[in-house]
C-alpha cells in the first residue's frame, strides 16, 4: 500500500536506533532484513523481528497518504543519519519503492510487501504486571553480565525474572558466579510466577528502558510482551527449569571487610594487566589494614597493587578471576562494597547497602 509522508530527521532516527538492532545480518529470510513502516493518521510505527524477538516504536510525523510498506532497516538508517536536512519526504508507491528527498539528497530504495512479514503478537490474556522502568533498568544492569554464553546449558542464557510475595527477584549466573537483585513490586494476588528472558531480548530491553516512567509486562505461556511508553518488546520465554540459585548463596562467612569500590576497581584493573592469559587469576592477600593485589605470568613479570582497608580479620590469601571480580564494580553504583569470605577455597560473596549480592567461585592458588 502506498504511503506519503512527511518527518524530522531526529524523530525518525530516534525510532530507527531503538529497532534496527534486533534486525540479523545473517537471516536467510530477505523480509526479516527490513522494518516494517505503518503509517496513519499523524503516527509511523516501525517494526523489527528475528522470529524470536520484536521490537516496535511509534514516532510522530505528519501523515499525508496512510498505509504499509516493508524497507530494507540498515540502508535506511544508514541514509537517515548521513543527509544534513531535519525534514524528510519518504513516498512510496504501490510496488514498495520508496523515494526519499532530504534537502539536497534523493534515494530510491526497494522494500518487499507487508503481508509477508511476521504478525507480530498483541497483549491479550496472560499475566499483566506493571512497574518502574527505572527499577527495572536498574535489576538488569546489576545482574546481566552473569549470564552464561554456553549454549550447551541453554536455561542458563539469560535472566530469571521472579515475581512473587510482592517482590522481584532477578538473577542470572553461568554457573562459575552469581548475582541477585531485588526490588519491591506490586503483584497482584494470582500474579506470581517466573520467566527466564533470554539474552537478546534483555539487551533490546536495556535500550528501550528509561529512569522515568512506568512498564508493563503481560507474561504469558512462552511468550513476553513489554510496553514501554511509545515502544513495545516481544519475546519468546527460554524454557526450561533454571536451577535452584539459593542453594549456592554460603549462609556464613568468617570474615567481612568494607572497601571503596572506585579504588578497588582501578586496582584490579592494573594488576590484571599482568595476569596469565593462561590462569586468568589475581590474588587478593588481606592482612591488618591492608589488601594486596598481584597478578603474575611466569614468563613476563608480576604486577602489585597495595591499598589500605580497614581490616582486623585473620589474614587471608584467596584467588579470583579479575573480569569476574570487575564485573559486578563497574555495574554498581554504590560507593563501598561489603566482601564477605571463609577461606581460599570457598565462594566470596560481594554486597552492597542494598538488595544485591554476588557470588564467585575462587580459583586455585599457585
Amino acid at each position: 500500500m502506498a504511503i506519503k509522508l512527511k518527518i524530522t530527521k531526529d524523530k525518525i532516527l530516534d525510532g530507527l536506533q531503538r529497532v534496527q538492532n534486533v534486525v540479523s545480518s545473517r537471516s536467510t529470510l530477505p523480509i526479516l532484513s527490513n522494518v516494517l513502516m505503518l503509517a496513519e493518521k499523524n503516527c509511523v510505527s516501525l517494526t523489527t523481528t528475528d522470529l524470536d524477538v520484536g521490537v516496535r516504536c511509534n514516532i510522530e510525523a505528519d501523515v499525508a497518504k496512510q498505509g504499509s510498506t516493508t524497507l530494507p532497516a540498515r540502508k535506511l538508517f544508514s541514509i537517515i543519519r548521513e543527509v544534513s536536512a531535519s525534514d524528510i519526504e519518504i513516498d512510496v508507491d504501490d510496488k514498495n519503492t520508496a523515494s526519499i528527498c532530504c534537502g539536497s539528497s534523493f534515494y530510491r530504495i526497494m522494500g518487499l510487501p507487508e503481508d509477508e512479514f511476521p504478525r507480530f503478537p498483541s497483549p491479550t490474556g496472560g499475566k499483566t504486571i506493571k512497574m518502574e522502568q527505572g527499577s527495572l533498568r536498574d535489576l538488569l544492569k546489576r545482574t546481566f553480565y552473569a549470564v552464561s554464553n554456553d549454549e550447551t546449558r541453554y536455561v542458563l542464557n539469560g535472566v530469571l525474572l521472579c515475581f512473587k510475595a510482592d517482590k522481584l527477584t532477578v538473577v542470572a549466573t553461568d554457573g562459575r558466579r552469581l548475582a541477585l537483585a531485588e526490588s519491591d513490586v506490586s503483584v497482584p494476588k494470582g500474579m506470581e510466577t517466573e520467566v527466564i528472558l533470554p539474552t537478546k531480548a534483555v539487551a533490546e530491553l536495556q535500550r528501550l528502558l528509561t529512569d522515568k516512567g512506568e512498564l508493563s509486562l503481560t507474561i504469558s505461556e512462552n511468550q513476553i510482551i513489554l510496553n514501554i511508553g511509545q515502544s513495545m518488546l516481544v519475546s519468546k520465554l527460554i524454557e526450561g527449569s533454571y536451577p535452584n540459585y539459593r542453594q549456592v548463596i554460603p549462609t556464613e562467612a568468617k570474615e567481612r571487610v568494607t572497601i571503596d569500590r572506585e579504588p578497588l576497581l582501578g586496582a584490579l584493573h592494573r594488576a590484571s594487566i599482568l595476569a596469565s592469559e593462561k590462569t586468568q587469576s589475581v590474588k587478593l592477600s588481606f592482612a591488618k589494614n591492608t589488601l594486596t593485589i598481584t597478578a603474575t605470568t611466569p614468563e613476563v613479570g608480576e604486577a602489585k597493587e597495595t591499598l589500605a582497608i580497614n581490616y582486623k580479620g585473620k589474614e587471608i590469601n584467596i584467588a579470583f578471576n579479575p573480569t569476574y571480580l570487575m564485573d559486578p564494580l563497574r555495574n554498581l553504583d554504590a560507593d563501598q562494597i561489603i566482601l564477605e569470605m571463609t577461606d581460599e577455597l570457598s565462594p566470596g560473596v560481594l554486597k552492597i547497602n542494598a538488595p544485591f549480592l554476588y557470588v564467585l567461585m575462587p580459583m586455585r592458588l599457585n
